[in-house]
């Protein structure tokens, strides 16, 4: 499967998951702003959860945040997977 077969399933299944649609064109731009340092960056990190959640307008409490921020930093997560995990956490 290509990258780009990738994206639009993830896409799809997030639009899928919350009920909400979300540009792919949104995405790209957020993404396009995010490297591997804001994957290690707690404050970037906690900036890009944010405004995934306003993206997708589903509220994320802090302690949800936290925890999001917690296990990308012990997992050592990339760019290269946060995508695959993303296709993964939407089936």
């Amino acid at each position: 499967m290509s990258d780009k077969n990738l994206s639009k399933d993830v896409l799809s299944a997030v639009n899928k998951k919350t009920g909400k649609v979300i540009s792919e064109n949104a995405v790209k731009k957020l993404a396009s702003g995010v490297t591997a340092q804001t994957m290690q960056n707690e404050a970037e990190l906690r900036q890009l959860i944010k405004q995934v959640a306003a993206m997708a307008k589903v509220p994320v409490a802090e302690g949800t945040i936290n925890d999001i921020v917690s296990a990308v930093k012990k997992s050592g997560m990339t760019m290269g997977n946060v995508e695959a995990l993303m296709k993964m956490m939407m089936k």
